[in-house]
């Protein structure tokens, strides 16, 4: 392909992806075509000669655009998902554009720069020590294999074994706790880690579904040997924070590792009014976070934070200089990003969040928590004024609302999507069957609010 007919690729993509952006504000929330259908539309013959670049994207954008969730638009309050701003989609098609590997900081200086100085910014917006060393992954999933990672190096040497040298085989058991309402991405990188995802200690938690303090101490109470503790900042259903200073206390007294699941609660750090929320998340030892959450990034973009730079290295690189590749040009003084995260090969994922963070500046986010918590909370008002039952207490971006027994329930979520105003789930918290509201998206205005709320409304006065 030419110069000239790549540009105009491009150019003609952009415009094509812009047209989509601009539909966000006025499609439906849910995606228009069924995966049946999509599959269908799809599913052209693959011929032996190659179809125009042109045409084929055209096609793609055609189906997406009916195949897609409005998740990017301003009244999808499903599943904590987070939009994009256009600074951080743009940058992210830099990221494409430019090709880079940034594993090393050979393949991609570029890269390792960018995430030197987005992992400074992250550190400072949410309160943690400038020590703790950073990396970028694909979401909270990977972010929470990483740390626990280290975790598992860092309590199994305190107790004599080398775990990336002699494997889990003969190696002394781990005491895993976590709370009672823990993400099951906790368990499945446990499961991951071969710490098993069910021998674990659940500790006991309060109707917000906090971890209960004085059950975490009575548990420890009753362990010896290498310990980790899995808290949480922002529960997925309530939005409830762990008290995380009491937790630090406790588990660093008994030796043991503290491990937070902040997937999009670490973020109440960075607006005044909620900090005290994050109280002593600065005392943890590894956390996990998402930016493709409350951030407001493309997917994907996970986050993994770690106060112990021996331990992270260890748990994620070859220890063994024999088992190391001698064609890779490693650095001696800058920053090589593979060595922080599971990955070799890897995009830029730092670099929308550069992106997000410099356009919105410190005040630019702290407007943006804060705005979307103030609009959970006038969900909540409006649908308690109309009679229907919040069940959790709404501190942050979260709304638990039940409209009735399960059943009703149910029909209700389902009618919501259908109708298509906006977009809300469905969940079971402490064995009540919910709809769930999530308001994470840097798009979503007062307006879309109301006009969510009284789509919601309506829906429910005509479910039986």
């Amino acid at each position: 392909m030419s110069d000239t007919s790549t540009r105009e690729l491009l150019e003609s993509t952009a415009r094509l992806a812009a047209g989509y952006r601009e539909s966000l504000h006025e499609r439906p929330a849910r995606a228009l075509m069924s995966a049946a259908d999509l599959e269908r539309a799809l599913a052209a013959p693959l011929g032996d000669d190659g179809e125009s670049a042109a045409e084929v994207i055209a096609a793609l954008a055609r189906i997406g655009a009916a195949g897609s969730v409005a998740s990017a638009g301003p009244r999808y309050f499903g599943f904590v998902i987070g939009g994009s701003t256009p600074a951080a989609l743009a940058a992210d098609w830099l990221v494409s554009a430019w090709d880079q590997n940034g594993g090393l900081q050979a393949t991609s200086p570029l890269v390792s720069a960018v995430e030197e100085v987005t992992a400074r910014w992250l550190r400072e917006l949410a309160g943690l020590p400038p020590s703790m060393t950073v990396g970028f992954v694909t979401g909270c999933q990977m972010a929470s294999f990483t740390g626990l990672a280290a975790a598992r190096h860092r309590v199994l040497r305190d107790a004599g074994w080398d775990v990336e040298a002699q494997g889990l085989f003969g190696a002394p058991p781990i005491e895993v706790l976590v709370g009672d309402e823990a993400h099951y991405t906790i368990f499945l990188a446990l499961q991951l880690l071969g710490l098993g995802g069910s021998r674990l200690r659940r500790v006991p938690v309060d109707r917000q579904g906090r971890m209960r303090a004085d059950a975490l101490a009575a548990t420890l109470a009753s362990l010896a040997g290498p310990c980790i503790v899995c808290a949480q900042a922002g529960n997925v259903n309530s939005g409830a924070f762990d008290p995380l200073e009491e937790i630090a206390a406790l588990t660093h007294q008994h030796g043991g590792w503290l491990h937070v699941d902040g997937a999009f609660g670490l973020w109440a750090a960075a607006a005044p009014g909620r900090a005290h929320l994050v109280r002593g998340i600065g005392h943890a030892d590894s956390i996990a976070t998402d930016a493709h959450k409350w951030l407001n990034v493309p997917y994907d973009c996970g986050i993994v934070f770690c106060a112990d730079e021996a331990a992270h290295r260890s748990a994620v690189s070859l220890t063994s200089p024999a088992q190391a590749a001698p064609y890779l040009a490693t650095s001696t003084r800058l920053r090589d990003p593979h060595e922080f995260v599971p990955e070799e090969s890897r995009r830029g994922r730092a670099v929308p969040v550069y992106a997000l963070l410099r356009t919105l500046g410190r005040v630019g986010l702290a407007e943006l928590i804060e705005r979307n918590c103030r609009q959970a909370r006038r969900f909540a008002e409006g649908l308690t004024a109309a009679g229907h039952e919040v069940l959790n207490e709404v501190v942050l971006n979260q709304v638990v609302v039940s409209f009735g027994d399960a059943e009703r329930t149910r029909r209700v979520v389902a009618a919501v999507q259908a109708e298509g105003t906006c977009w809300c789930g469905s969940t079971v918290w402490q064995g009540r069957t919910a709809m769930r509201i999530s308001v994470s998206s840097a798009a979503t205005t007062d307006a879309d609010v109301e006009r969510s709320l009284a789509a919601i409304l309506r829906v429910a006065r005509g479910t039986a």
